[in-house]
């Protein structure tokens, strides 16, 4: 306790002393905006850990409550948790305490407090951002029908700082998220295919080649007016080619004959990057900019690369920019201005003789073919190097600091790279994720060459591991009658016929609706609203609108047709569905193909594989609670020796409560179970027979 007290007085005097550092503080304990986020964020993701690991109901929840020192220490937090929101709802001028105290009721107005202290401060949230980002809702004036206000796209980053002397309190917030941005697809030369049919490589030229392109690609389909996977269907149909042949990765047979040089299995020496201030950078947005990059990116024996992208008012994506750094000149290509002829990059990016660097290549791999046609030959992932080096952190701010004691701004990683002109700090951080870039691959060598003993072994390692991630193909994203199936497992919702119907027709609108109109999913309608529709089943449009929590806009302008939607929803038959993910009960098909170690062994079977009903002609293994059985369903003479033997096992089985019945024969019916005029008695457990009958039910 003394130790705690001089602690303390020693803080009090060095607050006294330096009142200034006080005053400079964002809010008590934290000196900016950026320390008070970090620790917020981390805050919530703790909390959200701490919630998940919680036992659900159906983890054997009522089996601990059961016990009072559980039980006990429940309520005592509920209470800690409870005390802690109505403060927090206090604080914000919400209602906070209950009316009701009824266990059953309170309930609900507990949940009422919530959702309505939730709409109350996010409210205030927008306000403030909307403040923030220099517009203000309520002092909109007022315009007639067809005023066209000028383009001017509002955010922080086009006002400019106060005083210098202010140190960043000017500079905090960058709030780059674009307001009437002009939609770049409708800029594109070639229309985007959002249509359900799978992706097809852009390519139609194959520099550096040792296979020759199919000749289903080596030309572009006359037919130019329709989608290009379309038009690529018709021509395969008219030469006949494989389909395989199609689809397949056009750099698949270089990239497996890839023969690396000596020299990049040995130890480098490394080569300090230029100042920033001393490298030329240029931004690229012309077809003779272009060409002259190229030429000098084909004399050049490494490069890195980046991109930047942008997914959220996009069904597929869009790749918004480009950045490539030499040892000596840094470019910034504009891909929204020049999408269509950056195909002429495949010249150096598929040149086996020049290095390729990146960082966490998985994704840009993809954006580079489904928007640009590009591909990759030769590529060094530091992201991989990092991971074989286990350096703990493997991003790339990290290796900026381990590297160069370079502090990377992250603030614009989330920014709208849409924007034209693109501003100046954006500008200078797409610069940064590439300028370095060649330095850390050349120390990321040395350090694999001493970890490696002076072998080539990790060397080797992250190449092969680059080389896999250079082969990965796009993967269009295909609706079938199953896909909100995937998402629904994920979610782990327990829903009835009437809110599964709900949930797959939404699913299906938000699908159909994304293509159309080019927006993401997220966009048309976030997976959280879309549950939470399904679950309440509103009974009016407008019950729907308070579902969403800000309305989307195509919600907003749809809303009718998304009521009928649930109406039909409404209308199916009320029944409770076993799910496959459910923790009471689990379904494991047997099919002799599956190397199961004993009758109860499910190690080998994933989740996916595990249906939700029973169809005719197969065998299933229930395992309900502690009881576990074998049913057979039809057809007993295609059995194995083992289901057969677990049919004998099974046909033992005494059932206990056959001392209680009369000692006569009973009359054994099997349509005694489905006659409502007939008194039946049924032997709980185990039916006595296993193929091919009905459970068997005794009638008086």
């Amino acid at each position: 306790m003394d130790s705690s007290n001089s602690d303390k007085q020693n803080n009090n005097q060095s607050v006294n002393e330096d009142p200034a550092g006080v005053d400079n503080e964002f809010c008590p304990g934290f000196k900016d905006v950026d320390a008070f986020v970090k620790y917020g964020l981390g805050t919530v993701v703790a909390a959200t850990k701490a919630s998940a690991s919680l036992p659900q109901v159906g983890d054997e929840y009522d089996l601990y409550r059961s016990f009072p020192g559980f039980q006990e220490f429940c309520e005592t937090q509920g209470d800690g948790l409870l005390h802690c929101m109505s403060q927090i709802m206090h604080h914000h001028g919400c209602r906070a305490h209950m009316r009701d105290r009824n266990k059953l009721t309170g309930l609900e107005e507990r949940f009422d407090l919530v959702v309505d202290s939730n709409d109350v401060i996010l409210e205030k949230v927008g306000i403030l951002l909307d403040d923030a980002a220099g517009v203000n809702r309520s002092q909109q004036p007022v315009m007639p029908a067809g005023f066209q206000p000028p383009k001017i796209v509002v955010s922080s980053w086009n006002r400019k700082g106060g005083d210098s002397g202010s140190g960043r309190s000017s500079e905090t917030f960058r709030l780059l998220q674009a307001k009437n941005v002009t939609r770049p697809q409708l800029k594109f030369r070639e229309k985007v295919d959002n249509s359900n049919t799978p992706f097809t490589p852009k390519i139609f030229v194959k520099p550096n080649a040792i296979k020759p392109l199919p000749s289903c690609r080596s030309q572009r389909p006359e037919d130019l007016d329709v989608p290009a996977a379309l038009a690529d269907f018709i021509h395969q149909q008219r030469t006949q080619e494989h389909v395989e042949d199609m689809f397949a990765h056009p750099y698949q047979y270089e990239l497996d004959h890839l023969a690396l040089p000596e020299n990049l299995l040995s130890k480098p020496e490394p080569q300090m990057y230029k100042p920033l201030a001393e490298t030329k950078c240029s931004f690229i947005d012309t077809l003779e900019d272009l060409v002259a990059v190229n030429e000098k990116l084909a004399k050049t024996s490494e490069f890195a690369v980046d991109l930047e992208h942008h997914s959220y008012r996009s069904f597929l994506g869009i790749t918004c920019l480009m950045q490539i750094s030499t040892r000596d000149e840094d470019f910034i290509i504009d891909t929204l201005e020049l999408r269509s002829e950056l195909y002429i990059l495949n010249e150096a990016f598929t040149d086996p003789a020049i290095v390729k660097v990146f960082h966490g290549a998985d994704s840009d791999i993809e954006w580079l073919q489904k928007d640009l046609g590009l591909y990759i030959v030769n590529m060094f992932d530091t992201h991989q190097a990092s991971r074989t080096l286990n350096l703990g952190r493997h991003s790339l701010d990290h290796l900026l600091k381990l590297f160069c004691n370079v502090d990377s701004d992250k603030r614009y990683q989330l920014a709208d790279w849409r924007i034209r002109p693109l501003p100046d700090e954006m500008f200078q951080y797409a610069r940064a994720d590439t300028h370095y870039l060649l330095y850390v691959y050349d120390r990321l060598r040395v350090d694999l060459w001493e970890v490696g003993n002076g072998q080539p072994a990790l060397l080797q390692m992250v190449w092969h591991k680059s080389k896999d991630i250079s082969l990965k193909k796009y993967m269009k994203p295909l609706f079938t009658e199953d896909s909100y199936m995937d998402l629904l497992r994920k979610q782990k919702k327990a829903f009835n016929t009437q809110q599964l119907t709900a949930f797959r027709l939404l699913y299906g609108w938000r699908d159909k609706l994304a293509r159309q109109e080019d927006e993401s999913t997220g966009y048309v309608l976030p997976n959280h609203m879309m549950i939470k529709i399904s679950d309440i089943l509103p009974k009016e449009p407008q019950g729907i609108i308070a579902c969403c929590n800000p309305v989307p806009p195509l919600v907003r302008q749809q809303v009718n047709e998304l009521h009928l939607l649930v109406q039909q929803a409404r209308e199916m038959p009320l029944l409770k569905v076993r799910h496959a993910w459910g923790h009471a009960m689990h379904w494991l098909f047997l099919q002799p193909e599956i190397p199961l170690f004993g009758p109860h062994d499910t190690s080998r079977v994933s989740e996916s594989d595990i249906p939700s009903f029973t169809p005719d002609g197969k065998i299933y293994l229930k395992s309900i609670v502690n009881i576990n059985y074998v049913d057979t369903v039809k057809d007993p003479g295609h059995l194995t020796v083992a289901q057969q033997k677990a049919c004998r096992v099974v046909e033992s089985f005494q059932n206990p409560f056959r001392m209680y019945l009369p000692s006569n024969d009973i009359h054994i019916s099997k349509n005694a179970k489905f006659d409502p005029s007939t008194k039946i008695y049924e032997l709980p457990g185990i039916t006595s027979k296993c193929c091919d009958c009905a459970p068997a039910s005794f009638s008086e």
